[in-house]
Formats: C-alpha cells, sequence, structure tokens
C-alpha cells in the first residue's frame, strides 16, 4: 500500500526523502506543494526532478480524496460526506465534515474517528458505534478538498469521533494547521472538543495551544453517567480538578459544551449546580439546542427554560451564550452527523 503523504509532518518528510535518498530540502519542497499549494498530484510538484517524482509515485500518492455528496441547507451550511479507504479496519467507511458560514467567518466542523466509541445516548454518531480512527490526512482532507477552503477562518474538532481517542492523528494535523512549514495558522483558529478522556486530555493540555471545548452536559453526577457512559471512567469532577491546573487568562479559550434538554437539565437548580461545579474556572458555556432524532430518547427545552438557565449563569458570572443551530434540515447540526451514504 502506498503512502499517504497529506498529514505528515516536516519530520517525517524528511525521514521518508532521507529513506529514498532525497536531498534533505527536498522535506521542505513536499511541504510546499502539499500545505500551501495544495496539489492533489505527484507529477505537479515540478520543482522535483521528473526522476524524483517516478520514484516518489511509486511508493507514495498525495491522499486527497474529495467528497462524494454535498447536501446544502436552507440556512447556507453545507455537510459533505467523505470516502474514508484507509481506516484501520480497512473497509470502505465515510465521515461527514460542515462547512457554517457566517458573515465575519467560515467554520468547518471536521471528524477525526468513523463513528465512535463514547456511546452518548444523544448523539446518533455515538449510537452507531466505532469502525476506525481517521489518520492525520484523513482529517486535513476535509478542508483540503472542498472549494470553500480560501474562506475558512475556524476549523472546529466537533464532528464525528472523540479527539481524545485519537489523539495521535488529531495533534499531527492540528501541527500542520499551525507550523510555519504548514499552513501558519494561529492556535486560536482551532477549537478541540471532548468528553473528558483524562489521558488524552492531559497530552493535549500540554502539546497544543488550541482552544478547548468540553462537553458537560449535566453537573449531577449520576445523571451525567446517565447520559454518558464516560462519566463512569473519568468523572467530571476529576476532569475539572485537572483543567484547574492550568492557565486559562492568555490566548488559550476553555469553554464547556452544554446541550439543552427538555426536564432532564434545563431547570434552575442544574444551572445552580453548573456554576458551583465552573466557579474560579476561567471559562464559557455554550448553551445549544437538542436537536431530536429518532435515536434518542430525548426532548429540546422549551425556549423560555433556555432563556432562564442562560440568564441564571450571566447573573451569576459564567459568561453563557446560545449556540446558534445551523444546518439541522440536512442533519448537519450538533449530535446528528451519521456519515451514512
Amino acid at each position: 500500500m502506498k503512502i499517504n503523504l497529506l498529514g505528515l509532518t516536516l519530520a517525517e518528510l524528511q525521514a521518508l526523502c532521507a529513506e529514498e535518498g532525497f536531498p534533505r530540502f527536498a522535506a521542505k519542497q513536499l511541504c510546499d506543494w502539499l500545505y500551501k499549494k495544495r496539489v492533489d498530484n505527484i507529477d505537479a510538484m515540478t520543482n522535483l526532478s521528473k526522476v524524483q517524482r517516478a520514484s516518489l509515485d511509486e511508493i507514495a500518492c498525495i491522499g486527497r480524496e474529495y467528497p462524494v455528496r454535498c447536501q446544502v441547507s436552507k440556512d447556507g451550511t453545507k455537510k459533505y460526506l467523505f470516502p474514508i479507504r484507509n481506516s484501520e479496519f480497512g473497509t470502505q467507511n465515510y465521515v461527514e465534515a460542515v462547512y457554517i458560514p457566517e458573515d465575519d467567518r467560515a467554520t468547518l466542523c471536521v471528524s477525526c474517528q468513523v463513528g465512535c466509541k463514547m456511546s452518548c445516548r444523544f448523539c446518533v454518531t455515538g449510537q452507531q458505534g466505532f469502525h476506525g480512527n481517521l489518520s492525520a490526512g484523513d482529517i486535513l482532507n476535509q478542508l483540503f478538498s472542498i472549494p470553500e477552503f480560501e474562506n475558512l477562518t475556524n476549523i472546529v474538532f466537533m464532528g464525528m469521533g472523540e479527539p481524545m481517542d485519537n489523539l495521535a492523528a488529531v495533534l499531527a494535523a492540528t501541527q500542520v494547521l499551525t507550523s510555519d512549514w504548514g499552513l501558519g495558522w494561529s492556535p486560536k483558529r482551532i477549537t478541540v472538543s471532548t468528553v473528558g478522556i483524562i489521558p488524552g486530555l492531559k497530552r493535549f493540555l500540554d502539546e497544543s495551544q488550541c482552544h478547548l471545548a468540553v462537553s458537560l452536559h449535566n453537573p449531577v453526577p449520576q445523571e451525567r453517567l446517565a447520559m454518558m457512559p464516560v462519566q463512569k471512567a473519568f468523572p467530571l469532577n476529576e476532569v475539572l480538578a485537572l483543567l484547574r491546573k492550568y492557565d486559562w487568562s492568555g490566548q488559550r479559550r476553555l469553554s464547556f459544551e452544554y446541550t439543552m434538554f427538555r426536564g432532564e437539565n434545563d431547570d434552575l437548580a442544574h444551572a445552580q449546580k453548573l456554576v458551583e461545579a465552573l466557579k474560579g474556572l476561567d471559562c464559557r458555556v455554550n448553551l445549544i439546542r437538542f436537536h431530536e432524532s429518532p435515536e434518542a430518547p430525548f426532548k429540546t427545552s422549551m425556549p423560555t427554560s433556555i432563556a432562564n438557565f442562560q440568564n441564571y449563569l450571566n447573573r451569576n458570572g459564567v459568561i453563557c451564550t446560545l449556540r446558534a443551530s445551523r444546518g439541522q434540515d440536512i442533519d448537519a447540526a450538533c449530535g446528528l452527523l451519521a456519515g451514512k451514504e
């Protein structure tokens, strides 16, 4: 099987060039073609000799895969379906990425796994099981292979999968995005989400300056456990204890995602417990309207409940915003991605 060049770091490309007998500077040339010029075939790398290109073509390919489907929402959101041919299970799979245009920004929500192991009861992705990890190249391909690439201002790792469960690939992808030899983006343009897998979370906090979003959804331990099985292995109080060891007053931002479920977590008693749990943390809370689906046994909170909850948090020192729902009519909103062909 050929090596996919997309997703390789400068160090990995230097090792590949050394193995093939290429000059050391060829690795930077490859970076330039892959990440700045974004070519999709080796023959386009014209400052490599024909012999070098032929040699490289024997063992490697770019690794670009264009989407096989694009659905467009009435609000302008676009959902792209990508084939994943090199997933670790060796079968044909698909993942989805969501392009969200706004007046002053354009965000791409990317996937990092085919399916998910976390089995959160409210998430369609979690209900379909786990089918494989994406490589760094698979992740980056979701950016590089959409026609709106030049418009992108932000990337969020909030699509299919749990980023801390595939952290090596996520970190490699963010390294390409933020390094001078890659895209040279500021880490402030990237947000990585997690349900709170502590070993991966600690490594992420130590090795990355990207923003972090923690899926919280319920401050009551037993109620959170009923929604999110990860609570048993990595309780919320331990996740919060780890987060308190880091400085959040600088460039890196900490946020908590809180989906509103009618009669489950949307009253003022839960709001009070949430304020208590987050006390002393420099953070914000993003409220999310639950997007109902046949796979999940929950209902969307009433608008008055959401407004009361948001107002209580803001009055009590926790910055709280309500995230706009985008792309619900094409199953592109939070928790609805399924990668169905």
